[in-house]
């Protein structure tokens, strides 16, 4: 089975850690070019923002250029942590804030410096 961006989307918009990890591994297994990933088929906004947010993340760590849909791609309407102890937790949520990956942090998205470090 193929897996898909809108997959991975939705594991970390439930904040499935574990789901997240293994569908991003498998992406990067399935996938030889991060330029020409499709866009998610998808009018939702916070699934099209973390796909975006996601494959540019992918795409960087894997030296390549991410397709040009993700630079059309705002940020989420609200703060959103990939980790719901952040919420809780000042100090995670302060790290998280100021050390979140780029293409997550430009949107609104918010996780710690070393979120999917094997990608």
């Amino acid at each position: 089975m193929e897996t898909t961006i809108e997959q991975l989307a939705h594991a970390a918009l439930q904040r499935e850690g574990l789901r997240v990890r293994s569908l991003a591994q498998d992406l990067l297994r399935e996938t030889d070019s991060y330029q020409d990933f499709p866009r998610p088929a998808t009018n939702d906004l916070s699934t099209l923002v973390m796909a975006a947010a996601l494959v540019e993340l992918l795409a960087i760590r894997q030296n390549q250029r991410p397709p040009a849909w993700v630079h059309e791609i705002g940020a989420m309407p609200e703060p959103f942590f990939l980790l719901e102890m952040a919420s809780h937790m000042k100090r995670l949520r302060t790290l998280c804030e100021t050390q979140s990956p780029e293409p997550l942090r430009k949107r609104k998205l918010y996780a710690p410096p070393n979120f999917l470090p094997f990608a």
